[in-house]
């Protein structure tokens, strides 16, 4: 599943986190990628609101879970 959305979150997970974009996937949970815990949830959601152009709404920042929700998310979102 790597489209331009995918590509595009996976730049926001380098960006945030300096990880290895091999280790991110639509499956991909915190547990999966190093710096994915509370703190760097905030840095991924900054991260993600610039490479798309958006803000998230509380609700939103809580529903990212893992990365296939973040991409449900987008795409609902339009993106």
């Amino acid at each position: 599943m790597r489209n331009e959305r995918f590509e595009r979150v996976c730049s926001a997970f380098i960006s945030a986190f300096g990880t290895d974009p091999a280790l991110v996937s639509p499956e991909s949970v915190p547990a999966d990628i190093p710096g994915w815990d509370s703190l760097g949830h905030v840095r991924l959601v900054a991260e993600l609101e610039k490479v798309f152009g958006t803000t998230f709404e509380v609700d939103e920042v809580m529903e990212m879970e893992d990365v296939a929700a973040i991409l449900r998310l987008l795409t609902a979102k339009g993106f």
